[in-house]
């Protein structure tokens, strides 16, 4: 069959998945949500001049340590001041890196209806990434990851359309070897969602493995390949004020190829940074341009997005909080340094609630409502989250992704009400005082799309609620995740691209795959 037609077939099958999804489980369609709110500003001029002045003096005066040869190497040919593994760099020079770097790019994936905008108005947002554990609701306690449950994560990310991309593994499946894990993940990634994908920078095996696959997934060559992004990597730096080996030659190799970074400082006021919120936001400022300026030195013009992960923590116990008031103006301030470089911005969706629970959804939702105030294009964790990142939880997944969906309803044009027509002065007067409104034209030709339909609230009576027999929401979401991976259908591939995939994880898999003691 020629390409051209088996990638209409090929979408055609997409289509038809996808309608039948929507038809079974009822959910917003896919589409990128576009943030047209104002961003909430808690500094004035002066604030913004003062955090990016500190930021400087840090990166001018005191340095940060670059554990990776390469990249002190680099800095050394670029003029700035190498001490061993200390860096400083002057501002001019870090500024004249950073203008490098555009404020919007394009991610592309296999499936090309999938791609996305990162920058400007766009918000798009990311599954669960990185726990060791998952939490079994049937047996009502935390357990180590599987591959078979990080295939049901994956499930959920590719199944709801507000989760637009596949970030890194939504739960550790460590029933895998370490040195093979990459290759068992990412083949399952590749073949059972089609959106943009992620790789993580541990050791130049496991970049080169993952950008190797998407080529392969993606039908791509070499140049082709490096012509845009189809993949992106994230990494944090090791706070305070350190970045390690093999995330700073992850990055250095992506960029040289042509596909994303996201640099996203880990700082916890109190712990790893200092305690007020806008030290904890310079420092995780000076820890973020000091990498992205060396990757516009060495690929001017690469797609970087600069990140935040600073919160604060538990002064009693050390442990870090999430979605917590500090969290939310952290982000906020964040997002207003990251415009003020002009680099789009990644936040989270996060908690420390251990169980899916109303503490679980209050601070997650706090963290993704901060996200929307800062202006955040790329949403990380944003579905299934739990105990700090520690656990995945499919029903947690399933409940924050009600929540996106509330957020992509709220950035709906006909809630503002743009159209001559939604200010209803005739409806107001034909109605009257004794009327109502449930009957009357207006109303039935919105019917569909008055107002945003929930899969797993309840918002019928007590009586209604006890009828149904009384279930929690978690319990709801636990059926809702049942159903979801019982009628699950993987999204098409050409078999020729996933014959290619196999014989190149096996053929890793007996080269012995990555090493494991980095």
């Amino acid at each position: 069959m020629a390409d051209g037609a088996r990638r209409r077939r090929a979408g055609g099958r997409a289509a038809n998945i996808d309608r039948r999804s929507q038809e079974l489980f009822k959910q917003m369609p896919w589409r990128v949500p576009q943030n047209t709110d104002r961003p909430t500003e808690p500094l004035d001029d002066e604030g913004v001049a003062r955090i990016h002045d500190a930021a400087m003096r840090v990166l001018e005066e005191i340095g940060i340590e670059f554990l990776n040869e390469e990249a002190c190497a680099l800095f050394k040919q670029a003029g700035c001041t190498v001490d061993g593994t200390n860096v400083k760099m002057g501002r001019d020079w870090v500024m004249e890196m950073v203008r490098k770097a555009p404020s919007q790019f394009t991610l592309s994936s296999r499936n090309p209806a999938r791609a996305l905008t990162i920058g400007g108005d766009s918000m798009v947002f990311g599954n669960v990434s990185s726990p060791p554990n998952y939490y079994d609701l049937e047996l009502g306690k935390k357990v180590p990851g599987t591959r078979a449950q990080c295939q049901n994560l994956l499930k959920l990310t590719q199944h709801f359309n507000c989760i637009h991309f596949a970030g890194g593994y939504p739960v550790e499946p460590v029933d895998i070897h370490a040195s093979v894990r990459h290759l068992d993940v990412l083949f399952d990634k590749l073949t059972l969602t089609d959106k943009v994908m992620h790789a993580y920078s541990l050791g130049k095996e496991r970049v080169e493995d993952v950008m190797e696959m998407v080529k392969i997934a993606c039908g791509l060559d070499e140049d082709a390949f490096r012509a845009q992004p189809y993949m992106y990597t994230n990494i944090n730096s090791t706070s305070p004020l350190k970045h390690d080996q093999p995330m700073i030659d992850g990055c250095l190799r992506c960029v040289r190829r042509g596909q994303a970074v996201v640099v996203a400082p880990f700082t916890l006021a109190g712990a790893m940074a200092p305690v007020t919120m806008a030290g904890a936001v310079v420092l995780s400022i000076a820890e973020a341009l000091s990498a992205i300026a060396l990757f516009q030195y060495v690929a001017p013009g690469a797609a970087c997005v600069i990140g935040t992960f600073t919160s604060n923590v538990d002064m009693k116990t050390g442990a870090p909080a999430f979605g917590t008031p500090e969290y939310m103006r952290a982000t906020q301030m964040t997002g207003q340094m990251a415009r003020f470089y002009g680099l789009p911005m990644r936040a989270s969706g996060v908690c420390a609630a251990n169980v899916p629970d109303g503490q679980a959804m209050w601070e997650t939702s706090n963290s993704l409502w901060s996200a929307v105030q800062s202006g955040t294009n790329m949403v990380y964790h944003a579905a299934g989250w739990l105990e700090g990142g520690l656990i995945a939880c499919p029903e947690k997944f399933v409940m924050d992704c009600e929540v996106i969906q509330m957020i992509q309803r709220y950035f709906e044009p006909e809630i503002v009400g743009t159209e001559p027509d939604d200010l209803a002065v005739d409806v107001i007067r034909e109605v009257g005082p004794n009327g109502h409104y449930f009957g009357i034209q207006h109303t039935q030709d919105r019917y569909e799309s008055a107002f945003y339909a929930p899969f797993v609230s309840d918002w019928s009576n007590f009586e209604a609620f006890e009828a149904k027999g009384g279930i929690w929401t978690a319990e709801r979401a636990h059926h809702r995740f049942k159903e979801i991976v019982a009628h699950f259908e993987a999204p098409p591939m050409d078999i020729a691209r996933r014959e290619a995939l196999v014989d190149f994880v096996e053929r890793r898999k007996a080269e012995g795959g990555a090493p494991t003691d980095f």
